[in-house]
């Protein structure tokens, strides 16, 4: 399906089953089974990065990992054997945060995020045959499933509590999730490698593995910023009506609806008043800088970056640094590039060099608009410096 027909038709809207022959390409360049043998065995994952389930019960940490031994002395990290024995026993293993352990997965996950404008997470579900990790519930996120290796049979509900916060999770409704998931499912199928699936938040579903093989899906997980976020960075700045900083009046009465009401009216007319006064950049600054706290720019190689420095001339290639979310100002003579952790303030000639920059190309240095071939090795070993641009590899 084309991008813009998925966000006016599907997003957070209903459910999607896509199958492998209707996708570009399969998902096997993402993830695999053998990436599971590997971080289990040879990357020193810890706990929260792995757990296990079983019957829809998560398992004690301590039942898959065991103290790392001599030189790395730390008693959360996963141990192979347990890991065997639970996984052999009929339990899942769940690898989280895979957006940051896993190199394909950190680079996919980061375009992912820049192309949908919402932080997403990556966690890799690892089921036995034959059996469920979880009991039917919802998740207070939007999620994308992609089947990797083997079968895995999802059945499908509509919600009991239509686009959950993340303050709302399923348990708050754990009997109307249990009744609906007895009904006639919305999606009852079969995913396999190459398939598909899109779940909005609060979107009840359960998953068993099929067939004779393991199971091995990815689930990528899309915090949505939503409304109640915009009136949360309205409500933050409370603070800046007289009105609602006022005391109520002595003698109030919470046990006296009557009363209640007229102050509450008076309260809603302040802070229509508050909306009516704020300002669409400074409230969207308090979400952007939330974004900025959720989500990474592209890594910075230290050892290369710094051998890449040493060699740095006219006839070498930068580019913006990926995902690094910035602010270009000019003023005073200055041009600076305000990021989440640091401002640059560069000579105002450095604007346009910056800006071409901004524009996601690789640029030779040599070639960076409106400075000489002397004074652009100088900006752009400085752009490399402070972590603005990096070399390509």
């Amino acid at each position: 399906m084309p991008t813009d027909r998925f966000a006016d038709e599907v997003w957070s809207r209903s459910a999607l089953l896509s199958r492998a022959d209707e996708l570009p390409s399969a998902f096997d360049d993402l993830f695999s089974a053998g990436a599971v043998d590997e971080l289990i065995t040879r990357r020193g994952v810890r706990s929260p990065f792995i757990r296990m389930a079983r019957d829809g019960s998560v398992l004690a940490v301590s039942a898959y990992t065991a103290p790392g031994g001599f030189g790395a002395e730390v008693g959360d990290q996963v141990s192979s054997e347990r890991v065997f024995e639970r996984f052999a026993d009929g339990a899942t293993i769940v690898l989280q945060g895979l957006h940051r352990l896993w190199p394909p997965l950190i680079d996919f996950t980061r375009e992912l995020v820049d192309e949908l404008g919402h932080p997403a997470q990556v966690n890799a579900y690892v089921t036995p045959p034959s059996a469920q990790g979880f009991d039917p519930h919802y998740d207070t996120h939007d999620v994308f499933v992609l089947q990797i290796a083997g079968e895995k049979h999802w059945r499908i509900h509509a919600p009991v509590h239509v686009d959950p916060l993340a303050s709302q999770p399923w348990g708050d409704h754990r009997e109307a999730v249990a009744e609906a998931a007895l009904a006639e499912p919305i999606i009852d199928a079969v995913l396999r490698p190459g398939d598909a699936l899109y779940l909005p938040r609060g979107w009840i579903h359960s998953a068993t593995a099929g067939g004779e093989a393991t199971s091995v899906h990815l689930t990528i997980g899309m915090s949505a910023y939503t409304h109640a976020d915009v009136v949360s960075a309205l409500v933050a700045r409370v603070g800046d009506s007289e009105r609602l900083r006022a005391a109520l009046p002595l003698g109030v009465d919470f046990d006296d609806p009557a009363q209640f009401a007229g102050i509450l009216r008076e309260t809603a007319a302040a802070l229509d008043e508050l909306v009516g006064r704020a300002d669409a950049a400074d409230t969207a600054a308090v979400l952007a800088r939330r974004f900025d706290r959720d989500t990474r720019p592209e890594p910075v190689a230290p050892l290369a970056t710094l051998a890449a420095l040493a060699d740095l001339d006219g006839s070498s290639t930068i580019r913006w640094r990926g995902s690094l979310r910035a602010r270009i100002e000019a003023a005073d003579g200055r041009v600076r590039i305000v990021t989440r952790t640091k401002t640059l303030s560069l000579p105002v000639e450095a604007e346009a060099a910056i800006r071409r920059l901004a524009e996601g190309r690789g640029v030779v240095i040599g070639k960076l608009p409106g400075l000489d071939q002397a004074s652009a090795v100088v900006v752009a070993r400085r752009l490399v410096r402070e972590g603005i641009a990096v070399t390509p590899a």
